[in-house]
């Protein structure tokens, strides 16, 4: 029962470590399996908690790692059920998270950077930029921490919320953090833990070029949405104007190889702003490089501070735009608006001192 070599100790705490890297820290090897279940499955928050392990172990454990090394600092509930969390970093960075119920469905929206670097003009998470990619374990706290909200734990040890999906949607572009999101998704996928399937699990990305390939060698298996939202690579540079996206057709191709790879339909989104890329042509356009059978997410664009020119379109223009697509034989959904009076919905997450 003594605590074993150094193994994973430049990890930032227990929560991002699989349950190979904890054997590596812990003897006899049984314990590891158990310590990461009151991680993942039991959701303790202290080594005190963890009441069958034996005092000695959790001392030399804590005196290497925390169990979660960031904290809440917020929470915002809405009168829809959505809960954003304000989540603070162990460096005083900050980032967003979101839980979104619906049914069923308890779904797990979470960050990757601390801001992004992208810059949509109607998104407030890149609205100073990026600071820095965010590391596995603090991906994976996000999970944690977000779990903990649909159903906070009866007692140390008490029983937790299933999620039943995870949307890497939330602050930044995932794939300028590939080996952290791939590292994070891989322990949340851990049968011994949270153990949610890659059919549960959504990326989106606006697409670059570099850390598509990465994800795409990586051998994960989840669910890829592009953000397309223009039709055309002179109104999409305007739209998204930084990041390393390639154009429009990069990024079909990117779906088709998606596709290829994986046998997972890729989803195109589509923020809609008023006047700018909803109109009827646009969506047309869209039809012509979505094709029949493909998934389009079309989001009205949520309001934001830093932008008070853009509008989401009215509801007959959105009515409109899905019309011409469903016609097309484009399989589209229109996403419902979640969580905006407590700024959580699509677009709305940032920093607290964001503008």
């Amino acid at each position: 029962m003594a605590p074993r070599g150094e193994g994973a100790s430049g990890a930032g705490s227990l929560a991002g470590l699989s349950t190979k890297e904890i054997e590596s820290l812990v003897d006899p090897p049984y314990r590891a399996r158990q310590v990461f279940r009151w991680v993942h499955v039991r959701g303790a928050v202290s080594y005190e908690a963890m009441t069958d392990v034996p005092k000695a172990l959790r001392e030399a454990l804590a005196a290497r790692l925390p169990v979660r090394s960031s904290r809440v600092i917020e929470t915002h509930r809405s009168e829809d059920g959505t809960v954003k969390l304000l989540v603070g970093l162990s460096d005083g960075e900050r980032v967003e998270c979101v839980l979104i119920p619906e049914g069923d469905r308890r779904t797990a929206c979470i960050s990757t950077q601390v801001g992004c670097g992208v810059g949509c003009v109607f998104c407030a998470s890149g609205a100073k930029g990026v600071v820095r990619n965010l590391e596995a374990f603090e991906i994976v706290e996000q999970v944690l921490w977000l779990r903990d909200a649909a159903a906070p734990a009866d007692g140390p040890s008490g029983p937790q919320a299933r999620l039943t999906n995870i949307v890497v949607m939330g602050m930044g572009e995932p794939l300028h953090n590939v080996a952290n999101l791939v590292r994070a998704l891989r322990i949340v996928q851990d049968p011994e833990g949270i153990d949610l399937g890659s059919r549960r699990i959504t990326v989106s990305t606006s697409g670059p070029l570099r850390g598509f390939e990465e994800l795409l060698a990586s051998g994960l298996r989840v669910n890829l949405a592009i953000s397309l939202h223009a039709p055309t690579d002179e109104m999409r540079r305007r739209l998204v104007p930084r990041g390393g996206t390639g154009t429009v057709a990069d990024l079909l191709d990117m779906a088709r190889r998606w596709f290829e790879t994986t046998g997972r339909d890729v989803t195109f989104e589509y923020v809609l702003l008023g006047g700018i890329n909803d109109r009827d042509e646009d969506a047309r356009a869209l039809a012509r490089l979505a094709g029949p059978h493909r998934n389009v997410n079309l989001i009205p664009m949520n309001p934001v501070s830093f932008a008070p020119d853009l509008k989401s379109p009215a509801p007959e223009r959105v009515a409109r735009f899905e019309e011409i697509l469903r016609k097309a034989g484009v399989v589209v959904h229109a996403r419902r608006q979640r969580g905006d009076d407590v700024a959580a919905a699509c677009g709305q997450l940032r920093l607290s001192r964001a503008p």
